[in-house]
């Protein structure tokens, strides 16, 4: 083993001399290096490459069929002005598609404010969104940008738009049709160029027709929609998930772990996920801080992952005698704390074997 190299995956800040193919993830520059690779000192210690990054769309995984189909319909959308309604269950990453519009649009040097409906107070909606004017109100001491000033010649990211109050969808028609605001306690308009993306997890339509939203609102916001699919319909996505969320906290946490077993991975396949991706995310990050070695097994979930039964509508993986062989080899590599010798012993094999069947399975 001395003397072989291996391609790791590091961080490097990037520079104009960087060599070598690199992908990004969260902002991060990693460039492949190769370098020695020497036979690992026994402990707890061992450092194995880290798993294969998955591709990524501006920070968004998945290869199903209707994420290729979303992820393309951004990027024909994203260059116009043109404002976009996103819509989907909790969870499944509403602000990252309003980012990737953002970034991938001609505002992206200017600002993307993002605004939580859900957190305005009643009384400050109006004050918060289009800003004040000295004397307008008791405490009002100075004048104040709202955020669609601080978003001038940007974009503006509404999310939880169903949760805005009758008045203030009223006041946001305005902006959406005549292009300006009106400060709090000012008559003078103030022209704003802004690019608004909105996104809910209700269901508009059945709210206008419940009286609770307005129809020209509806129909103003609802010029390009876009549907995020929950992860419950994205086949396959699962496993890309895994390892993008595995790669991300072994940054966040200072972690090591190099892989999930065959069971591990068919426990989450068996989810419905009704908090998708962030739920997802939330599974991984737990288990990576309950696992004490470098693989994720099934008992470092929560009981109510371990337990559960098998979806009917999921296929159940495919168990062979390779995959049962590799998945005992990681159980034991885990319960021996990464030591080597101490994992063939507990498989009764020998050192060489051991290191043979490694090999053989892509086990670092």
């Amino acid at each position: 083993m001395e003397g072989a190299t291996t391609t790791m995956l590091a961080y490097d800040a990037p520079t104009a001399n960087s060599a070598g193919p690199a992908r990004s993830h969260g902002g991060r520059v990693f460039a492949l290096h190769e370098v020695p690779r020497r036979t690992p000192r026994p402990g707890p210690y061992l450092v194995a490459p880290p798993l294969a990054a998955p591709p990524t769309f501006e920070g968004m995984v998945g290869s199903a069929p209707l994420m290729a189909e979303l992820f393309g319909f951004i990027e024909r959308l994203a260059p116009y002005p043109t404002t976009a309604l996103i819509t989907g269950e909790s969870g499944t990453g509403k602000e990252l598609v309003a980012r990737a519009i953002h970034r991938l649009s001609s505002r992206s040097q200017r600002p993307l404010v993002v605004c939580n409906c859900t957190t305005l107070a009643p009384t400050l909606i109006e004050t918060e969104l289009f800003g004040h004017v000295r004397g307008a109100f008791t405490g009002a001491d100075r004048d104040r940008k709202g955020l669609f000033e601080a978003a001038h010649g940007g974009t503006i990211f509404l999310d939880e738009i169903g949760d805005l109050p009758g008045s203030a969808q009223a006041k946001l028609l305005r902006v959406l049709e005549e292009r300006e605001i009106r400060r709090v306690g000012s008559a003078d308009p103030t022209p704003v160029d802004v690019r608004v993306v909105a996104a809910t997890n209700r269901d508009l339509g059945e709210m206008v027709r419940a009286g609770e939203f307005r129809d020209d609102l509806y129909y103003r916001l609802n010029v390009a929609s876009v549907h995020l699919p929950p992860l419950r319909e994205r086949p396959g996505d699962v496993e890309l998930l895994v390892r993008h969320f595995i790669i991300h906290c072994n940054h966040k946490l200072g972690r090591n772990v190099t892989g999930i077993t065959a069971p591990a991975l068919a426990a989450l396949n068996r989810q419905t996920w009704p908090g998708n991706v962030r739920e997802l995310a939330n599974v991984i990050e737990r288990a990576m801080v309950a696992a004490t070695g470098n693989v994720i097994l099934p008992d470092h979930f929560p009981a109510q992952v371990r337990c559960a039964r098998p979806d009917e509508r999921t296929p159940p993986p495919a168990l062979t005698l390779e995959a049962a062989e590799r998945d005992q080899i990681l159980r034991a590599l885990d319960a021996a704390g990464g030591k080597r010798i101490a994992a063939a012993k507990l498989l009764g094999l020998s050192r060489r074997t051991l290191y043979r069947k490694l090999d053989r399975h892509g086990i670092p």
